[in-house]
């Protein structure tokens, strides 16, 4: 009966996630073509394009005008049909929904992979692997360093050290890049201790243990401008969460028993602490690999963030739709993940299944 509860309860949570993460991708497809504006743009620069590739072939400049016109307006036209201008907006809008939503990412206009390809999934694929290394490292030592660092503040509640991160926790308003740009200036500028950006040295080590290293090394100033733009900020927010639980009723109650302090602030205050803290560190993952475009510019990281700048400056709207629809099918599932686990690590939290 719970397993059959529990399936109905994921099923209708998932539906609803479902229609929802459908109608975020249908407004960034209205808002990446702004209401079938780019199309024009590109109708234009396609129209300019083509006639200087004419202009400068000899073959097409001996011909007359009226002939090379004709050759132009040609090509002009199944470049339209190949790129689907030739239907309305309204329509084509309904057919991305559908390409999206089965996970069809059709093919960019303008860019292309590195090996080449076009296709939208290769593209964004080809440069996931090094955004979400970086970055999933990062959160994972975030993670464990906010946790243990509240924890310990929450115990020395009114120290000096506890002073010190609330005063210093407005400094994380500044993002990651503008400590990375320091850390260059530092590390790279005036020390010469580590490389300023990229992924790996060039030429790349071939001994694999020494490639790892290089990008190890390469790692750690991007690592370490994301740690310092959280560190006060994250672990003054955890220590604010323990000491907020560490006040109810049931802990009261636990130290009144005589329970070990250790096992109280285990079962009784980090517990129940967990789902906000869980909740923070999966969502900011996941929008770690969507909002690191400019730190990833800053240390010139190939990954995801410089794939999304050059899509926005090539107006590309496949490419743009295709990164928020693995980014909204990532946050969805991550969502209706939460949602089952809370049950497990908050036990005041009971999901009425079925």
């Amino acid at each position: 009966m719970a397993v059959k509860g529990l399936i109905k309860y994921i099923v209708r949570r998932g539906l609803v996630l479902y229609a929802t993460m459908l109608a975020g991708i249908y407004l960034t497809i209205l808002v990446a073509n702004m209401g079938g504006k780019v199309d024009e743009i590109i109708l234009a620069d396609l129209q300019t394009q083509i006639w200087d590739q004419v202009n400068r072939n000899p073959v097409y400049r001996a011909l007359p005008g009226a002939e090379r016109e004709k050759i132009v307006k040609q090509m002009i036209e199944n470049e339209i049909k190949r790129l689907g201008l030739d239907t309305p907006f309204i329509v084509r809008s309904f057919r991305y929904l559908i390409d999206a939503a089965s996970l069809n990412l059709g093919r960019a206009q303008f860019m292309t992979s590195d090996t080449g390809s076009k296709l939208v999934s290769n593209i964004i694929l080809e440069r996931l692997p090094a955004t979400v290394m970086l970055f999933t490292t990062v959160m994972i030592i975030n993670f464990f360093l906010h946790l243990f660092l509240g924890l310990y503040l929450s115990r020395r509640y009114g120290s000096l050290l506890d002073k010190i991160f609330v005063t210093l926790a407005p400094t994380s308003v500044l993002p990651g890049w503008f400590y990375g740009i320091i850390l260059i200036l530092i590390f790279y500028t005036w020390l010469h201790v580590l490389p300023p950006g990229g992924i790996v040295d060039i030429p790349p080590p071939k001994d694999p243990l020494l490639y790892a290293l290089s990008v190890l090394k390469h790692m750690i100033l991007p690592m370490a401008s994301w740690i310092i733009s959280g560190f006060f900020l994250g672990a003054y927010g955890n220590r604010t969460f323990f000491l907020i639980f560490s006040t109810e009723d049931y802990v009261e109650a636990a130290k009144a028993k005589g329970l070990p302090p250790s096992l109280v602030e285990r079962r009784y205050i980090l517990r129940p602490s967990l789902p906000p803290i869980v909740t923070g560190f999966a969502l900011g993952l996941i929008g770690s690999w969507s909002g690191a475009i400019i730190t990833e510019a800053v240390f010139n990281w190939p990954g995801l963030g410089s794939v999304v700048n050059s899509a926005i400056q090539y107006m590309d709207t496949p490419v743009i739709l295709g990164f928020t629809v693995i980014y909204a099918y990532l946050l969805m599932v991550t969502v209706l993940v939460l949602d089952i686990i809370y049950g497990f690590i908050d036990p005041r939290i009971k999901v009425r299944f079925g």
